[in-house]
């Protein structure tokens, strides 16, 4: 199937965002399938140099890109809101524009919602209540002014990180490790799902070249406390340092309660079940996590 993908994609495969989460497994599972990809961290270029990205887009002449990179903190994202257009709207938009010929594939979120009906299809109307899903709403309007382009929205992704503190199970595993305790409440609720999974499936989507709004997410609704639940299984430590709690007793910036997304669409795109996250936790006890 590698071999097959690569047919179609004669200069690299950019993957932008390479140093964080999905990012690195993307980069992973285009190497996997024998498709060129190309790894691209802050490091090596920064995106908001307008001037070098479009240089450097202009040698390389990339055959696609998958969009990851983004200031995604959402307490960074309020304090600082010019800084997050000028990451999350301004650079998505530029880059998007480069890509007008080529598959362009980006990474917006859940949050987009305001989680008070769940289980979104592609076609609800977004309602964002932060300024980190305010981005990612704008974004996804700009992108989806080029008929080709593609809009990923996904939930809580897991795995193992570069820096090991990107995933959310990492945030989690490393305040448990230092003795923390944390609340989790049982009336949020997401889909999370491994990033090694999300890598896989947006691959696949390349390679159909879907475009339009894609949801990809794990297959089960779980609360906070449920997916707390699931990775104290895996790090037994955590089972007296978690406790429940509600967003009833919450006080601070706005909560989406159920941005569960409906992900039948994207199933039929692919031919094959995503599974929820306990399910495939259970499938893969050897995956660390």
């Amino acid at each position: 199937m590698g071999l097959e993908g690569n047919m179609g994609f004669s200069g690299p495969i950019w993957v932008t965002g390479a140093g964080g989460l999905i990012g690195s497994y993307l980069v992973r599972e285009l190497s996997q399938r024998g498709l060129p990809g190309r790894g691209l961290s802050h490091k090596e270029l920064e995106l908001t140099d307008c001037n070098r990205l479009l240089e450097t887009f202009l040698g390389e002449k990339p055959s696609a890109v998958i969009h990851c990179a983004a200031l995604s903190s959402s307490v960074i994202c309020q304090e600082q809101p010019r800084l997050a257009r000028k990451v999350n709207v301004f650079t998505t938009r530029f880059l998007s524009d480069l890509c007008h010929n080529i598959p362009f594939f980006f990474f917006s979120t859940d949050l987009v919602f305001d989680g008070q009906k769940g289980n979104y299809g592609p076609e609800d109307p977004v309602n964002p209540l932060s300024v980190y899903a305010e981005t990612k709403a704008e974004a996804e309007e700009l992108v989806l002014t080029q008929p080709g382009h593609t809009v990923i929205r996904t939930s809580l992704n897991g795995g193992i990180s570069p820096k090991g503190n990107r995933g959310f199970n990492e945030e989690i595993r490393n305040a448990w490790q230092a003795g923390k305790e944390l609340c989790f409440f049982t009336d949020e609720f997401r889909c999370p799902i491994a990033a090694r999974l999300t890598a896989r499936i947006v691959v696949e989507l390349l390679e159909k070249r879907v475009a339009g709004i894609v949801h990809v997410a794990g297959g089960r609704r779980l609360s906070r406390y449920e997916i707390a639940q699931l990775l104290a299984e895996r790090h037994p430590e955590g089972k007296a340092l978690m406790r429940p709690g509600s967003l009833k007793e919450y006080s601070g910036a706005p909560r989406s309660p159920d941005t569960s997304l409906d992900i039948s669409a994207t199933e039929g795109f692919l031919g094959w079940k995503i599974p929820g996250l306990d399910a495939w936790l259970r499938e893969t006890p050897e995956e660390p996590f």
